[in-house]
Parts: C-alpha cells; sequence; structure tokens
C-alpha cells in the first residue's frame, strides 16, 4: 500500500509520518487489497484557546470505492488512533457488503422448454 502524508501549512515532523505510516499499514491486515492511502494532517482553526485541536484525514482508496475519515483529537497521535479504529470499522462494513454481493447467486429463468412429438 503506497501512503502518501501531507501536512497543511506546517512541516511534519518525521517520527509523526513513521507513527501514521505503521498506523495505517496495519490495516493491511483487515483488508489486504488496499491500493493506497492519503493522509491530510491540519491544524485547527479559529480556536481561541491556545492549544489548537489537531485534524487527520485519510482517504484509503480500495478497487470499487474511497473511504474517507476524519478525525480531532489534542495531539495527532491521538487523532489517528481514533481515526484506525472507525477505518477499521468502515473496513469491515466495505467487506461484508463485498461478500453478500459476491456470494448473491444471479437468478436465472429458465423457459420451460416443450417437447413436441414427431407424428407418423
Amino acid at each position: 500500500m503506497k501512503i502518501h502524508v501531507h501536512a497543511v501549512h506546517f512541516d511534519a515532523d518525521p517520527r509523526l509520518v513513521g507513527f501514521i505510516q505503521t498506523k495505517l499499514n496495519k490495516i493491511e491486515t483487515f483488508y489486504d487489497r488496499v491500493t493506497s492511502a492519503e493522509v491530510f494532517l491540519k491544524l485547527g482553526k479559529g480556536e481561541k484557546s491556545k492549544v489548537q485541536k489537531k485534524l487527520v484525514e485519510v482517504k484509503l482508496i480500495v478497487p470499487g470505492q474511497t473511504i474517507f475519515v476524519e478525525q480531532k483529537g489534542d495531539t495527532f497521535e491521538e487523532a489517528t488512533d481514533l481515526l484506525i479504529e472507525i477505518l477499521k470499522s468502515q473496513i469491515k462494513k466495505f467487506k461484508d457488503k463485498k461478500n453478500i454481493v459476491e456470494h448473491k447467486k444471479p437468478e436465472i429463468e429458465i423457459g420451460a422448454e416443450e417437447l413436441v412429438e414427431d407424428e407418423y
């Protein structure tokens, strides 16, 4: 899985990027067909307090769908941990839905054929 981390309007610490990549790589244990992930790290805007909320957004690309999750926290690590739990449940729902669709058998109508006896 390719992981792209984008820090919006600041430079992310390499340890933070490594932490996020490690957490996202664990997602592959739930679903191994994840193609790529884009992570956006943002600082909260307009907060009156001195400590800004941290926002982590993840766009996960899987065949047939894009899963998008965002989470706020006091630190990027906290927000990432919460986000990973949400991603796990979203992937489980996606897999269950996909398995239901794949296991459905197509209904084929078979018309009754008339047997015609030849008269001699």
